[in-house]
């Protein structure tokens, strides 16, 4: 069905609702499994998929033809919203778990400080007093929580998902090209300031959407390695972005 199609009776038209549905079940699919890569197995694909249904079907509900937006891209924001927040409703991360990945997060800072550069893994292991080898297998578990985007990473308490998805797509709308602008500046600066092998992995995972396994075939290393530098690049970013947004906010938020 062509885009262009009277979606505006979508809410009205039962029989245009239920092909408008049928014709986004792929992309439900198509995200569940990329989120579904990310956590621990004891997730069921199943579960993230009837989840991402429900966010198709408020997308469909909610979705206004007037907005400059497609209806594709507005259901994909709906859908991967609705898979996360099934995955914090479980919160299937232990409190124990969450607490060491925010020691990782001072220990970071620390070293930062004091050596006023990215640490290495055995610098972050130093300052958390554990061996490296425990804190990589610490990495390996905490992959589990890492479960957002980079731009969710980029966030801010002051946006909610309402805000973002209301200003969506809206190329003529000066909050969303402030926002979209500053965010993917400090999103970039952070990402450019990790270290080779880290930035490699975010690049491969995210923009090149290749699996955890294919990705450490492209680097010559294995999953859990792959893992491992993927956790520490999201830990490293979600320090830095805070960092960023302290002392760069932009001018849309404030």
């Amino acid at each position: 069905m062509s885009q262009h199609v009277g979606y505006g009776l979508i809410a009205f038209d039962k029989t245009l609702r239920e092909q408008v549905i049928i014709e986004q079940l792929p992309q439900v699919r198509y995200i569940a499994r990329r989120i579904h890569a990310r956590v621990p197995p004891q997730v069921l694909l199943e579960d993230l998929v009837h989840a991402g249904i429900l966010g198709l079907l408020e997308a469909v509900n909610r979705y206004d033809p007037n907005k400059n937006v497609q209806l594709r891209h507005y259901a994909a924001f709906r859908i991967r919203g609705a898979i996360l927040d099934s995955l914090r409703a479980v919160d299937w991360g232990t409190r124990g778990l969450r607490r060491k990945a925010r020691r990782i997060e001072h220990a970071i800072v620390d070293c930062k400080v004091r050596f006023g550069r990215e640490p290495t893994e055995s610098e972050i292991a130093t300052e958390l007093g554990v061996t490296l080898e425990i804190l990589q297998h610490l990495l390996g578990d905490l992959r589990a929580l890492e479960i957002v985007s980079l731009q969710m990473i980029g966030s801010h308490e002051g946006l909610s998902d309402d805000v973002l998805a209301d200003h969506a797509g809206e190329d003529n709308d000066p909050f969303c090209q402030t926002l979209q602008s500053e965010m993917i500046v400090l999103i970039a600066k952070a990402v450019g300031e990790l270290p080779q092998q880290e930035r490699q992995v975010l690049a491969l995972y995210h923009y090149k959407e290749l699996t955890m396994k294919d990705v450490g075939a492209v680097m010559g290393i294995g999953e859990s390695r792959v893992s491992q530098l993927y956790t520490k690049a999201m830990l490293r970013l979600r320090v830095r972005m805070h960092e960023l947004l302290r002392t760069s906010v932009p001018t849309c938020l404030s």
